[in-house]
Protein backbone atom coordinates (compact mmCIF):
# COMPACT_ATOMS: atom_id res chain seq x y z
CA UNK A 1 0.00 0.00 0.00
CA UNK A 2 1.32 3.26 -1.07
CA UNK A 3 2.14 5.90 1.85
CA UNK A 4 2.54 9.12 0.39
CA UNK A 5 -1.31 10.74 1.43
CA UNK A 6 -2.87 11.31 -2.07
CA UNK A 7 -1.54 7.72 -3.50
CA UNK A 8 -2.71 6.10 -0.45
CA UNK A 9 -6.24 7.61 -0.24
CA UNK A 10 -6.61 7.34 -4.09
CA UNK A 11 -6.27 3.57 -3.55
CA UNK A 12 -8.13 3.26 -0.48
CA UNK A 13 -10.90 4.84 -2.71
CA UNK A 14 -10.29 2.30 -5.87
CA UNK A 15 -9.27 5.23 -8.48
CA UNK A 16 -5.46 3.02 -9.14
CA UNK A 17 -5.66 0.23 -11.46
CA UNK A 18 -2.14 0.23 -12.77
CA UNK A 19 1.13 2.90 -12.46
CA UNK A 20 4.31 2.47 -14.37
CA UNK A 21 6.59 2.35 -10.94
CA UNK A 22 4.47 2.46 -8.01
CA UNK A 23 7.33 2.73 -5.48
CA UNK A 24 8.63 5.79 -7.45
CA UNK A 25 5.50 7.65 -7.76
CA UNK A 26 4.95 7.35 -4.22
CA UNK A 27 8.09 8.95 -3.36
CA UNK A 28 7.13 11.57 -5.67
CA UNK A 29 4.10 13.09 -4.06
CA UNK A 30 6.08 11.90 -0.37
CA UNK A 31 9.03 15.09 -2.01
CA UNK A 32 6.59 17.49 -2.67
CA UNK A 33 3.92 18.96 -5.14
CA UNK A 34 3.60 16.75 -8.63
CA UNK A 35 1.82 18.12 -11.32
CA UNK A 36 -0.38 15.70 -13.17
CA UNK A 37 -2.32 15.83 -16.12
CA UNK A 38 -5.69 14.18 -17.88
CA UNK A 39 -6.46 15.07 -21.39
CA UNK A 40 -9.96 15.66 -22.86
CA UNK A 41 -11.26 15.71 -25.57
CA UNK A 42 -14.02 17.65 -27.47
CA UNK A 43 -16.81 15.16 -28.76
CA UNK A 44 -19.26 16.97 -27.35
CA UNK A 45 -20.41 20.55 -25.64
CA UNK A 46 -20.65 18.43 -21.94
CA UNK A 47 -19.09 15.82 -20.51
CA UNK A 48 -20.62 13.17 -18.72
CA UNK A 49 -20.40 10.65 -15.66
CA UNK A 50 -18.47 8.66 -17.57
CA UNK A 51 -15.52 11.50 -17.32
CA UNK A 52 -15.87 11.74 -13.78
CA UNK A 53 -13.40 9.01 -12.36
CA UNK A 54 -10.86 11.45 -13.85
CA UNK A 55 -12.50 14.66 -12.70
CA UNK A 56 -12.43 13.21 -8.89
CA UNK A 57 -9.30 12.00 -9.50
CA UNK A 58 -7.61 15.29 -10.50
CA UNK A 59 -10.00 16.79 -7.44
CA UNK A 60 -8.15 14.55 -5.04
CA UNK A 61 -4.60 15.75 -6.35
CA UNK A 62 -5.53 19.47 -5.59
CA UNK A 63 -7.02 18.25 -1.99
CA UNK A 64 -3.77 16.75 -1.58
CA UNK A 65 -1.94 19.87 -2.42
CA UNK A 66 -0.64 18.69 -6.29
CA UNK A 67 -1.05 20.51 -9.16
CA UNK A 68 -4.35 19.23 -12.09
CA UNK A 69 -3.82 19.79 -14.93
CA UNK A 70 -6.82 19.52 -17.32
CA UNK A 71 -5.98 19.34 -21.03
CA UNK A 72 -8.34 20.39 -23.86
CA UNK A 73 -7.74 18.24 -26.46
CA UNK A 74 -8.51 20.84 -29.53
CA UNK A 75 -5.52 18.85 -31.91
CA UNK A 76 -6.20 15.36 -30.54
CA UNK A 77 -9.87 16.06 -31.55
CA UNK A 78 -9.10 16.15 -34.98
CA UNK A 79 -7.90 12.70 -35.51
CA UNK A 80 -10.64 11.14 -33.00
CA UNK A 81 -9.26 8.57 -29.94
CA UNK A 82 -9.64 4.59 -31.19
CA UNK A 83 -9.73 3.49 -27.94
CA UNK A 84 -12.63 1.31 -26.66
CA UNK A 85 -13.95 2.59 -30.30
CA UNK A 86 -15.93 -0.37 -32.80
CA UNK A 87 -15.48 2.26 -35.26
CA UNK A 88 -14.02 5.81 -36.21
CA UNK A 89 -15.17 8.68 -34.93
CA UNK A 90 -16.57 10.99 -36.51
CA UNK A 91 -14.37 13.69 -37.73
CA UNK A 92 -15.19 17.09 -36.27
CA UNK A 93 -15.19 20.78 -37.80
CA UNK A 94 -12.85 23.51 -36.22
CA UNK A 95 -16.50 25.25 -35.08
CA UNK A 96 -17.85 22.38 -33.75
CA UNK A 97 -14.61 21.86 -31.56
CA UNK A 98 -14.23 24.81 -30.25
CA UNK A 99 -17.64 25.26 -29.32
CA UNK A 100 -17.68 21.74 -27.65
CA UNK A 101 -14.34 22.79 -25.95
CA UNK A 102 -16.40 25.88 -24.26
CA UNK A 103 -19.21 23.66 -23.19
CA UNK A 104 -16.48 21.55 -21.25
CA UNK A 105 -15.08 23.97 -19.97
CA UNK A 106 -17.98 24.91 -17.39
CA UNK A 107 -18.11 20.80 -16.43
CA UNK A 108 -14.50 21.53 -14.46
CA UNK A 109 -15.37 24.18 -12.35
CA UNK A 110 -17.72 22.93 -10.00
CA UNK A 111 -15.00 20.24 -8.85
CA UNK A 112 -11.50 21.74 -8.93
CA UNK A 113 -9.77 25.14 -8.54
CA UNK A 114 -8.22 27.28 -11.26
CA UNK A 115 -5.92 30.03 -10.77
CA UNK A 116 -2.81 31.62 -10.55
CA UNK A 117 -1.47 29.98 -7.02
CA UNK A 118 1.07 27.21 -6.31
CA UNK A 119 -1.60 24.14 -7.21
CA UNK A 120 -4.43 25.80 -8.80
CA UNK A 121 -5.46 23.78 -12.04
CA UNK A 122 -4.86 25.12 -15.34
CA UNK A 123 -5.86 24.13 -18.50
CA UNK A 124 -3.89 24.50 -21.38
CA UNK A 125 -5.34 23.31 -25.03
CA UNK A 126 -2.94 21.14 -26.91
CA UNK A 127 -3.86 22.77 -30.27
CA UNK A 128 -1.53 25.12 -29.52
CA UNK A 129 1.85 23.39 -30.14
CA UNK A 130 0.09 20.56 -32.30
CA UNK A 131 -1.60 22.61 -35.19
CA UNK A 132 2.40 24.18 -35.35
CA UNK A 133 4.02 20.63 -36.13
CA UNK A 134 5.04 19.54 -39.40
CA UNK A 135 5.20 16.24 -40.19
CA UNK A 136 8.45 15.58 -41.36
CA UNK A 137 9.90 17.07 -38.06
CA UNK A 138 7.82 14.92 -36.16
CA UNK A 139 8.50 12.07 -38.14
CA UNK A 140 11.99 12.46 -37.28
CA UNK A 141 12.20 13.68 -34.18
CA UNK A 142 9.20 11.64 -32.07
CA UNK A 143 8.19 8.50 -34.90
CA UNK A 144 11.70 6.95 -34.73
CA UNK A 145 10.84 6.32 -30.90
CA UNK A 146 8.08 4.00 -31.66
CA UNK A 147 7.45 0.33 -32.94
CA UNK A 148 4.96 -0.63 -34.72
CA UNK A 149 5.16 -4.14 -33.79
CA UNK A 150 4.75 -2.56 -30.01
CA UNK A 151 1.55 -0.40 -31.13
CA UNK A 152 0.24 -3.09 -32.82
CA UNK A 153 -0.34 -4.52 -29.44
CA UNK A 154 -2.44 -2.29 -27.95
CA UNK A 155 -5.84 -3.10 -27.10
CA UNK A 156 -7.05 -0.07 -28.59
CA UNK A 157 -5.66 -1.17 -32.12
CA UNK A 158 -5.96 -4.98 -31.79
CA UNK A 159 -9.78 -4.53 -31.34
CA UNK A 160 -9.99 -2.51 -34.35
CA UNK A 161 -8.06 -4.81 -36.41
CA UNK A 162 -9.83 -7.85 -35.39
CA UNK A 163 -13.18 -5.79 -37.13
CA UNK A 164 -14.81 -5.06 -40.06
CA UNK A 165 -14.40 -1.40 -39.82
CA UNK A 166 -10.34 -1.03 -39.81
CA UNK A 167 -8.13 1.07 -38.18
CA UNK A 168 -7.09 4.51 -39.91
CA UNK A 169 -3.98 5.63 -40.71
CA UNK A 170 -5.31 9.29 -39.32
CA UNK A 171 -6.20 7.28 -35.56
CA UNK A 172 -2.95 5.18 -35.70
CA UNK A 173 -1.25 8.02 -35.28
CA UNK A 174 -3.39 9.44 -32.33
CA UNK A 175 -0.93 7.70 -29.52
CA UNK A 176 2.24 9.75 -31.30
CA UNK A 177 0.37 12.80 -30.17
CA UNK A 178 -0.78 11.86 -27.13
CA UNK A 179 2.97 11.15 -26.37
CA UNK A 180 4.04 14.08 -27.60
CA UNK A 181 1.34 16.12 -25.26
CA UNK A 182 2.91 14.38 -22.46
CA UNK A 183 6.46 15.92 -23.32
CA UNK A 184 5.17 19.44 -24.01
CA UNK A 185 3.43 19.23 -20.86
CA UNK A 186 6.70 18.21 -18.67
CA UNK A 187 8.65 20.92 -20.77
CA UNK A 188 5.46 23.61 -20.01
CA UNK A 189 4.42 22.82 -16.53
CA UNK A 190 6.66 19.93 -15.04
CA UNK A 191 4.26 17.67 -15.45
CA UNK A 192 5.63 14.43 -14.13
CA UNK A 193 2.02 12.35 -14.14
CA UNK A 194 0.14 11.25 -16.61
CA UNK A 195 -3.31 9.96 -16.09
CA UNK A 196 -6.31 8.61 -17.69
CA UNK A 197 -8.65 5.51 -17.94
CA UNK A 198 -7.58 1.69 -18.35
CA UNK A 199 -7.92 1.69 -22.06
CA UNK A 200 -5.06 4.67 -21.92
CA UNK A 201 -2.43 2.38 -20.75
CA UNK A 202 -0.60 2.03 -23.99
CA UNK A 203 -0.69 5.90 -24.84
CA UNK A 204 0.54 6.34 -21.58
CA UNK A 205 3.38 3.87 -21.38
CA UNK A 206 4.46 5.20 -24.92
CA UNK A 207 4.49 9.39 -23.35
CA UNK A 208 6.73 8.20 -20.36
CA UNK A 209 8.57 5.79 -22.36
CA UNK A 210 9.19 9.40 -25.08
CA UNK A 211 10.22 11.43 -22.00
CA UNK A 212 12.67 8.92 -21.23
CA UNK A 213 14.08 8.88 -24.69
CA UNK A 214 14.01 12.29 -25.35
CA UNK A 215 14.96 13.86 -22.73
CA UNK A 216 16.15 11.53 -20.06
CA UNK A 217 13.28 12.37 -17.62
CA UNK A 218 11.50 9.82 -15.21
CA UNK A 219 8.10 10.39 -15.58
CA UNK A 220 4.94 8.38 -14.85
CA UNK A 221 1.62 6.86 -15.66
CA UNK A 222 -1.58 5.89 -13.37
CA UNK A 223 -4.62 4.23 -14.87
CA UNK A 224 -7.89 4.00 -13.48
CA UNK A 225 -10.16 1.17 -13.53
CA UNK A 226 -13.69 1.05 -16.22
CA UNK A 227 -16.25 1.37 -13.77
CA UNK A 228 -19.20 -1.15 -14.38
CA UNK A 229 -22.41 -1.68 -12.37
CA UNK A 230 -22.59 -4.35 -10.48
CA UNK A 231 -24.91 -5.98 -12.69
CA UNK A 232 -22.02 -5.47 -15.30
CA UNK A 233 -23.61 -2.04 -17.53
CA UNK A 234 -21.66 0.71 -18.49
CA UNK A 235 -21.56 3.51 -15.80
CA UNK A 236 -23.04 6.26 -16.81
CA UNK A 237 -25.74 5.13 -19.44
CA UNK A 238 -29.24 4.81 -18.79
CA UNK A 239 -32.05 4.01 -20.89
CA UNK A 240 -32.93 7.83 -21.62
CA UNK A 241 -28.87 8.16 -22.64
CA UNK A 242 -25.64 9.87 -20.91
CA UNK A 243 -26.17 11.13 -17.49
CA UNK A 244 -24.42 14.81 -18.74
CA UNK A 245 -22.64 16.99 -15.82
CA UNK A 246 -24.23 20.03 -17.05
CA UNK A 247 -27.64 21.82 -16.39
CA UNK A 248 -28.74 22.43 -19.37
CA UNK A 249 -27.68 18.69 -20.89
CA UNK A 250 -29.74 17.18 -17.60
CA UNK A 251 -31.26 18.72 -14.41
CA UNK A 252 -29.85 18.60 -11.09
CA UNK A 253 -33.08 16.60 -10.60
CA UNK A 254 -32.72 14.20 -12.69
CA UNK A 255 -28.77 13.91 -11.75
CA UNK A 256 -29.70 12.97 -7.97
CA UNK A 257 -32.36 10.55 -9.42
CA UNK A 258 -29.13 9.04 -11.10
CA UNK A 259 -27.15 8.58 -7.82
CA UNK A 260 -30.01 7.48 -6.12
CA UNK A 261 -30.76 4.62 -8.29
CA UNK A 262 -27.27 3.11 -7.63
CA UNK A 263 -27.28 -0.40 -7.08
CA UNK A 264 -27.21 -1.92 -3.60
CA UNK A 265 -23.88 -3.59 -4.25
CA UNK A 266 -22.75 -0.34 -5.59
CA UNK A 267 -22.88 2.11 -2.37
CA UNK A 268 -20.00 1.87 -1.17
CA UNK A 269 -17.64 2.14 -4.46
CA UNK A 270 -19.43 5.15 -5.69
CA UNK A 271 -19.62 6.60 -2.16
CA UNK A 272 -15.36 6.36 -2.22
CA UNK A 273 -15.45 7.38 -5.73
CA UNK A 274 -17.64 10.39 -6.36
CA UNK A 275 -17.75 11.73 -3.27
CA UNK A 276 -15.36 13.22 -0.41
CA UNK A 277 -16.91 11.61 2.21
CA UNK A 278 -13.96 10.08 4.47
CA UNK A 279 -13.93 6.81 3.93
CA UNK A 280 -14.54 5.48 7.90
CA UNK A 281 -17.90 7.08 7.68
CA UNK A 282 -18.65 5.53 4.10
CA UNK A 283 -17.51 1.99 5.68
CA UNK A 284 -20.18 2.60 7.73
CA UNK A 285 -23.06 3.46 5.30
CA UNK A 286 -22.02 0.55 3.39
CA UNK A 287 -22.60 -1.74 6.04
CA UNK A 288 -26.14 -1.31 6.22
CA UNK A 289 -29.02 -3.53 4.90
CA UNK A 290 -32.15 -3.99 3.59
CA UNK A 291 -34.23 -0.68 3.71
CA UNK A 292 -31.80 0.95 5.09
CA UNK A 293 -29.17 1.25 2.24
CA UNK A 294 -31.97 3.61 0.57
CA UNK A 295 -30.67 6.32 3.05
CA UNK A 296 -27.26 5.25 2.12
CA UNK A 297 -28.08 5.95 -1.40
CA UNK A 298 -29.84 9.25 -0.86
CA UNK A 299 -26.79 10.70 1.22
CA UNK A 300 -24.38 9.13 -2.26
CA UNK A 301 -27.06 10.98 -4.51
CA UNK A 302 -27.19 14.94 -2.52
CA UNK A 303 -23.15 14.65 -1.74
CA UNK A 304 -22.61 13.80 -5.67
CA UNK A 305 -25.28 16.20 -7.02
CA UNK A 306 -23.68 18.86 -4.43
CA UNK A 307 -20.31 18.48 -5.80
CA UNK A 308 -21.63 19.02 -9.38
CA UNK A 309 -24.76 21.75 -9.43
CA UNK A 310 -23.92 23.13 -6.00
CA UNK A 311 -25.71 22.21 -2.15
CA UNK A 312 -28.96 24.54 -2.84
CA UNK A 313 -29.82 22.10 -5.98
CA UNK A 314 -29.06 18.93 -4.28
CA UNK A 315 -31.26 19.98 -1.22
CA UNK A 316 -34.03 20.95 -3.72
CA UNK A 317 -33.68 17.55 -6.00
CA UNK A 318 -33.78 15.20 -2.59
CA UNK A 319 -36.35 17.62 -1.13
CA UNK A 320 -38.28 17.50 -4.77
CA UNK A 321 -37.92 13.50 -4.42
CA UNK A 322 -38.94 12.79 -0.97
CA UNK A 323 -42.36 14.79 -1.76
CA UNK A 324 -42.42 13.18 -4.82
CA UNK A 325 -42.04 9.58 -3.75
CA UNK A 326 -42.89 10.25 -0.17
CA UNK A 327 -45.68 12.52 -0.12
CA UNK A 328 -47.25 11.79 -3.62
CA UNK A 329 -46.92 15.47 -4.03
CA UNK A 330 -46.95 17.24 -7.70
CA UNK A 331 -43.63 19.01 -6.45
CA UNK A 332 -43.03 22.33 -8.38
CA UNK A 333 -39.15 21.52 -8.92
CA UNK A 334 -39.74 18.40 -11.35
CA UNK A 335 -38.46 18.76 -14.39
CA UNK A 336 -41.80 19.90 -16.54
CA UNK A 337 -42.69 20.31 -20.28
CA UNK A 338 -44.78 23.02 -21.59
CA UNK A 339 -47.87 22.49 -24.35
CA UNK A 340 -50.16 24.71 -25.54
CA UNK A 341 -53.25 25.46 -24.06
CA UNK A 342 -55.50 24.72 -27.10
CA UNK A 343 -53.52 21.65 -28.06
CA UNK A 344 -54.51 20.65 -24.27
CA UNK A 345 -58.25 21.71 -24.28
CA UNK A 346 -58.72 20.13 -27.81
CA UNK A 347 -56.93 16.72 -25.83
CA UNK A 348 -53.33 15.50 -26.14
CA UNK A 349 -52.77 11.50 -26.31
CA UNK A 350 -50.99 10.16 -22.83
CA UNK A 351 -48.96 7.68 -24.98
CA UNK A 352 -47.83 11.04 -26.85
CA UNK A 353 -47.13 12.84 -23.53
CA UNK A 354 -44.71 10.47 -22.11
CA UNK A 355 -42.88 10.18 -25.33
CA UNK A 356 -42.07 14.22 -25.42
CA UNK A 357 -42.00 14.05 -21.66
CA UNK A 358 -39.12 11.69 -21.93
CA UNK A 359 -40.65 9.09 -20.18
CA UNK A 360 -40.90 7.19 -22.65
CA UNK A 361 -38.02 6.76 -26.14
CA UNK A 362 -41.41 5.80 -28.08
CA UNK A 363 -44.72 5.17 -28.64
CA UNK A 364 -44.45 1.65 -28.05
CA UNK A 365 -42.39 2.13 -24.97
CA UNK A 366 -45.12 4.14 -23.71
CA UNK A 367 -47.87 1.40 -24.64
CA UNK A 368 -45.63 -1.04 -22.76
CA UNK A 369 -45.52 0.96 -19.95
CA UNK A 370 -49.47 1.96 -19.65
CA UNK A 371 -50.05 -2.21 -20.52
CA UNK A 372 -47.65 -3.22 -17.16
CA UNK A 373 -49.24 -0.85 -14.85
CA UNK A 374 -46.11 1.29 -14.72
CA UNK A 375 -47.78 4.78 -16.17
CA UNK A 376 -49.91 7.25 -14.22
CA UNK A 377 -51.74 10.52 -14.50
CA UNK A 378 -51.63 12.40 -10.72
CA UNK A 379 -50.96 9.33 -8.70
CA UNK A 380 -53.41 7.46 -10.62
CA UNK A 381 -52.23 4.51 -13.03
CA UNK A 382 -53.39 4.63 -16.26
CA UNK A 383 -54.99 1.71 -17.90
CA UNK A 384 -56.50 2.73 -21.40
CA UNK A 385 -53.67 3.07 -23.82
CA UNK A 386 -56.02 5.69 -25.89
CA UNK A 387 -56.36 7.94 -22.87
CA UNK A 388 -56.71 11.57 -24.12
CA UNK A 389 -55.31 14.13 -21.57
CA UNK A 390 -57.31 17.63 -21.31
CA UNK A 391 -57.21 20.75 -19.64
CA UNK A 392 -59.99 18.59 -17.13
CA UNK A 393 -56.82 16.74 -15.92
CA UNK A 394 -55.14 19.94 -14.47
CA UNK A 395 -54.38 20.29 -10.94
CA UNK A 396 -53.79 23.76 -9.70
CA UNK A 397 -52.76 24.20 -13.33
CA UNK A 398 -50.45 20.92 -13.58
CA UNK A 399 -50.92 17.64 -14.75
CA UNK A 400 -47.84 14.81 -13.16
CA UNK A 401 -47.11 11.85 -15.20
CA UNK A 402 -44.89 8.96 -13.78
CA UNK A 403 -43.01 6.31 -15.06
CA UNK A 404 -42.81 3.50 -12.14
CA UNK A 405 -42.33 5.19 -9.07
CA UNK A 406 -38.74 6.89 -9.57
CA UNK A 407 -39.49 8.69 -12.41
CA UNK A 408 -42.16 12.26 -12.98
CA UNK A 409 -42.49 14.74 -14.98
CA UNK A 410 -44.99 17.86 -14.76
CA UNK A 411 -47.09 19.22 -17.87
CA UNK A 412 -47.83 23.18 -17.86
CA UNK A 413 -49.80 25.00 -19.53
CA UNK A 414 -48.26 27.99 -21.84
Amino acid sequence: MPTSEFLHEATGRGFVFQTTDEAALDAAFKAGPVAGYIGFDCTADSLHVGSLVQIMLLRLMQRHGHRPITLMGGGTTRIGDPSLREEARQLLSDAQIAQNMAGIQRCFAPFIRFGEGPNDAVMPNNAEWLDKLGYIELLREVGIHFSVNRMLGFDSVKTRLDREQGLTFLEFNYSILQSYDFRELNRRYGVVLQMGGSDQWGNIVSGVDLVRRTDAKQVFGLTTPLITTASGGKMGKTAKGAVWLTADRLSPYDYWQFWRNTEDADVGRFLRMFTDMPLAEIAKLEALGGAEINEAKKILATAATALAHGQDAADTAAETARRAFEEGAAAEDLPSITVPGADLAAGIAAIKLFVDSGLATSNGEARRLIRGGGARLNDAVITDEALVITTADLLEGIAKLSAGRKQHRLVRVI
